[in-house]
């Protein structure tokens, strides 16, 4: 919906993966040999699901996962609104533009963590898993009775071809993390597949990985020859309960629940995928998608726009309870969305530049003047969390920091964690803060000439570039105008580069921007998708990473958690890791909101309390058909 409040895929060469699977064959033999004899003599543990810790919250004989309805009736349809465009409805393409929700007819060895839990899985189409204490290696038993939708069998070919496929034809960047920690995997019979992973390495997120890659069906990409990299709009059949049903290219997709599907009676999916249909209509931009809501052309809309949320839902519809407005619990940290600077550009790589820029922003003005005061600021990556970083570091903290020598600056240690910048909410160019901007430029060597623009010793121009995708027009585009306005005021040449979707989406990929708004993940936990993300690594081309962000210190703290052995230690580093993350200072911080802004025409229900981790309504909210019948009769509902 609106990107006031909002957030984002690109891939590898097919021979890369045959050329490393070649290059490590015979070592990846003698680890798996090695590997064998130092298990021999550690505990093999067997499981319904996986947690790092082993701390499962559901026991193997769990009926229903503990906030779900397990009565809830089955039937009825919900729709949203996507704005923009799509031409693929393969999630995984980087050419061209993805279907919302394609992801979603694919299953995995392991099923989505659960709503009211942390870093817990359980199996899904593995109806068991088993590995060492050490986690060197992992063997997942996949329930014979999954199949596709097409009715072939799930097997453990098809996990294999799957894994594989990704490496080949996925991410660089996923693909390259994941050739170093899992360097092989076989088959060992038609219902048991074996992970092994890198001798010396965290397990972190290892089992994870594997047990949540989409598994797709290898005969369908035997018999088409398509490629995971490619746009287009058929697809491979899945294995879950939902499937791709219509297609109206830039208009419309419809998915409609599987009544065939071979997984209803799992306890992962009781009280779940209670639609009997999902529908995604498509708009230019979010003043035709809110018109249309009102309309009825969809019925459930997730707010973004801070201005439409206090004063545009005051139609008739409302006023009547034919649409519920409700602010509902978030308990997740806010999304670390913000301004993100292109640290691959020259001027932006002095972190002083980044200051005097984060100085043209003015929360407080912003807050009040355009949305209402509805919003707080973030200053953390894990706000309101108990890893977040207040105050100066002490205790375990302090010690991991110090034992990071010369990789931390003196002030991480000596000074309060970084927080953003107070400006004055009377006026939107704070003088006090445009001079403290103005004298980091001139210390920059960032100098006023004589026509009033900021040029450096070579008389270049200090000039940026802000992307902007026009379905984000409203709010979101007042505020960065606004803050564009400032940046000339302290002499910077900053161009607010307006394109339409699908041009943002392959500038934003090639990083074709100095400035951007975007995000980051907030997190609650450590995993190798950290490094993916914050790491140096991948950082010139991993599109987790807008920024491009490549920070030794960064990459010490994420390796420090990856190697915690118990959650004390990992949570100390995490709460370094939000420390590090704001002193580099690379995004700046926005708003955030604590609470799901919905508004749903009402003949949706769902379990109270809701969980503190998800929304869940594609999940296990459910479609009451007599309110549905009584809208209809009144003419509220089309």
């Amino acid at each position: 919906m609106s990107a006031e409040n909002s957030h984002p895929q690109a891939p590898h060469r097919q021979s890369l993966w045959f050329v490393a699977a070649a290059l490590c064959a015979s070592a990846t033999m003698l680890a798996a040999i090695t590997q064998a004899n130092e298990t021999q003599d550690t505990e093999l543990i067997t499981a319904h699901g996986y947690s790092f810790y082993g701390n499962l919250t559901y026991p193997a004989d769990y009926k229903h996962f503990s906030y779900v309805n397990p009565n809830a009736p089955k039937g009825g349809e919900i729709s949203l609104a996507a704005l923009g465009t799509f031409d693929s409805m393969n999630p995984y393409t980087v050419k061209g533009r993805r279907g919302q929700l394609s992801w979603m007819i694919y299953e995995s060895l392991l099923g989505d963590g659960p709503a009211d839990t942390y870093g817990e899985g359980y199996g899904l189409l593995a109806h068991k898993l088993e590995y060492p204490d050490s986690k060197e290696w992992v063997i997942f038993h996949l329930r014979e009775e999954a199949h596709f939708s097409d009715g072939t069998p799930v097997t453990a070919h098809d996990v294999l071809f799957s894994h594989n496929l990704l490496l080949e034809q996925g991410l660089p960047s996923y693909a390259a993390a994941v050739k170093k920690r899992i360097p092989n995997a076989e088959v060992l019979d038609d219902y048991r597949i074996k992970f092994y992973f890198t001798p010396g390495i965290s397990r972190r997120s290892l089992i994870n990985q594997v047990g949540g890659v989409p598994v797709w069906s290898k005969k369908w990409f035997d018999e088409t020859g398509a490629r995971l990299d490619e746009s287009r709009l058929e697809t491979p059949p899945g294995s879950g309960p939902y499937m791709v049903d219509t297609v109206d290219v830039n208009r419309r997709i419809i998915y409609r629940r599987n009544p065939d599907y071979w997984g209803w009676h799992l306890p992962i999916n009781s009280g779940r995928h209670n639609f009997d249909r999902i529908r995604v209509e498509y708009f230019g931009d979010d003043t035709a998608a809110f018109e249309a809501f009102k309309a009825s052309v969809y019925t459930f809309r997730q707010e973004g726009d801070s201005k439409k949320w206090s004063a545009a839902y005051d139609f008739p519809k409302i006023t009547n309870g034919a649409v519920v407005k409700a602010t509902l619990t978030d308990g997740t940290p806010p999304t670390p969305s913000g301004i993100v600077f292109n640290l691959g550009r020259e001027p932006l790589q002095d972190r002083r530049v980044r200051q005097a820029i984060a100085l043209g922003y003015n929360f407080e003005w912003t807050n009040e003047s355009l949305q209402y005061g509805l919003f707080k600021q973030r200053s953390s990556f894990t706000q309101n969390t108990h890893l977040m970083a207040v105050g100066v570091p002490e205790g375990a903290e302090l010690a991991l920091l110090e034992d990071l020598g010369n990789l931390v600056s003196p002030e991480i240690i000596t000074e309060t964690a970084l927080m953003p910048h107070t400006s004055n909410a009377s006026r939107l160019a704070d003088r006090r803060n445009l001079r403290k901007a103005m004298a980091l430029l001139d210390e920059a060597g960032w100098q006023v000439s004589s026509d009033g623009k900021r040029r450096n010793a070579q008389g270049e121009l200090l000039s940026l570039t802000f992307l902007f995708n026009t379905a984000s027009e409203g709010t979101l585009s007042n505020v960065i105008e606004n803050f564009i306005s400032n940046l000339d005021k302290m002499g910077i040449v900053a161009k607010l580069d307006k394109v339409d979707p699908s041009q943002y989406t392959l500038r934003e990929r090639s990083r074709d921007y100095d400035l951007v708004f975007d995000a980051y993940s907030s997190f609650l936990g450590t995993g190798t998708g950290l490094m993916q993300m914050y790491g140096s690594t991948d950082a010139a081309f991993s599109v987790f990473n807008p920024a491009g962000l490549a920070s030794p210190l960064v990459d010490a703290v994420i390796q420090t958690s990856l190697d915690a052995t118990n959650p004390d230690q990992e949570h100390t580093a995490l709460r370094a890791l939000d420390r590090v993350l704001r002193y580099e200072f690379f995004i700046i911080p926005v708003w955030y909101k604590d609470s799901h802004w919905v508004a749903y025409y009402d003949f949706f229900e769902y379990p109270e309390p809701l969980p503190p981790y998800a929304l869940g309504h594609l999940d296990f909210w459910w479609y009451n058909a007599d309110k549905a019948a009584t809208l209809k009769a009144s003419g509220d509902l089309r």
